[in-house]
């Protein structure tokens, strides 16, 4: 089985503080409107008090869609698993972005072109850490290799993600443990 890298994002400790965003959007200068990873807010039950947070960028899917639309051959996938774009081939059809049911691959209007979080594989060559995971004050985001990730409380996905069955991600969540979650009023 070939290495597959990706996330998990422990929603029981997450604060939603967006610093994992933030740090994303700084290693790469990205423009206001573009965001490669966004934290939302999740509530499994709207009824309930507690607030948790979800934090996603791209998933790095075993079967990407990006792939498969994109007319010039933009975007490959890595022998570890990376789905990466040629920012040189992009012809900004917005293919990719109307194809990822994760909201993954995003339109910049002054670049005229698509772009997404590659996790951070530059850094990742150089030994370090997806700057977003190195940014999270109470690691609930972390790099995973799927084949060895052993967590018998993380899932594939949460109420509110999309159908993972499409694209097969590599994202795993730990969903939020009623009654101990962090809060964070807005």
């Amino acid at each position: 089985m070939p290495k597959q890298l990706g996330f998990h994002h422990n929603m029981s400790v997450c604060i939603g503080c967006k610093a994992c965003q933030m740090a994303c959007k700084n290693e790469y200068g990205l423009e206001a409107e573009v965001n490669w990873r966004r934290v939302y807010p999740f509530r499994e039950d709207p009824g309930a008090p507690e607030r948790n947070f979800m934090s996603v960028a791209c998933n790095h899917c075993e079967s990407p869609e990006c792939v498969r639309v994109c007319p010039v051959g933009a975007y490959t996938k890595r022998e570890d698993g990376i789905v990466e774009q040629n920012h040189d081939k992009c012809i900004g059809c917005r293919l990719c972005t109307m194809a990822c049911p994760y909201g993954a691959t995003r339109y910049s209007p002054s670049h005229r072109k698509a772009s997404k979080c590659e996790l951070c594989k530059t850094r990742l060559d150089g030994g370090l850490e997806p700057a977003c995971v190195a940014a999270c004050p109470t690691h609930a985001l972390t790099k995973i290799e799927l084949d060895t990730f052993k967590d018998p409380a993380a899932v594939a996905s949460v109420p509110g993600f999309p159908n993972s069955n499409i694209t097969n991600p590599s994202i795993r969540f730990t969903p939020p443990v009623a009654g101990k979650q962090y809060r964070r009023d807005a």
